[in-house]
């Protein structure tokens, strides 16, 4: 799993400064949804008949979870469109998008944590649940460092 996540964060370091332009930019998420997918393949250590309940569950998180990336990185264009002229309206107004941003990622996470502890079981809700809040944790950070601070 340390090698994936290295190879994630490879990735990510490799195609950050090119996250504004959009070809690039699907070809980065894909390339982080493969290796994404195969971190939580290598640690959930699931059951044939576990991995047939799970999976079509992770595919419909994974698509919500797009969605509201898209969000997000709206929200960083606009940052980068305003950026020499960052007025105090629109700086509350993105932070506002911001924590709106994380706020929705909870939700969908308790969401789908309620789900799979339904369908499997709590421990394995959990496990995943630790393994997406680490792989969330790693590209946040990765994003944040190359978003320059507000200059005022």
């Amino acid at each position: 799993m340390k090698k994936a996540i290295v190879l994630l964060l490879a990735i990510m370091t490799a195609g950050a400064a090119l996250y504004a332009q959009e070809s690039y930019l699907e070809l980065l998420r894909s390339d982080i949804r493969t290796q994404k997918v195969a971190l939580i393949t290598d640690a959930m250590e699931l059951t044939d008949t576990q991995s047939a309940v799970f999976w079509p569950i992770y595919r419909k998180y994974d698509s919500e979870l797009t969605t509201l990336n898209d969000k997000r990185i709206a929200i960083i264009k606009d940052y980068a469109q305003n950026y020499d002229q960052m007025t105090a309206a629109k700086a509350d107004e993105l932070t506002k998008q911001t924590f709106a941003f994380f706020e929705n990622r909870i939700k969908l996470q308790k969401k789908y944590t309620k789900e799979i502890s339904k369908a499997l079981s709590p421990v394995l809700s959990g496990k995943f649940m630790q393994i997406e809040r680490a792989i969330n944790t790693l590209l946040d950070l990765q994003i944040q460092s190359e978003i320059p601070l507000v200059k005022k």
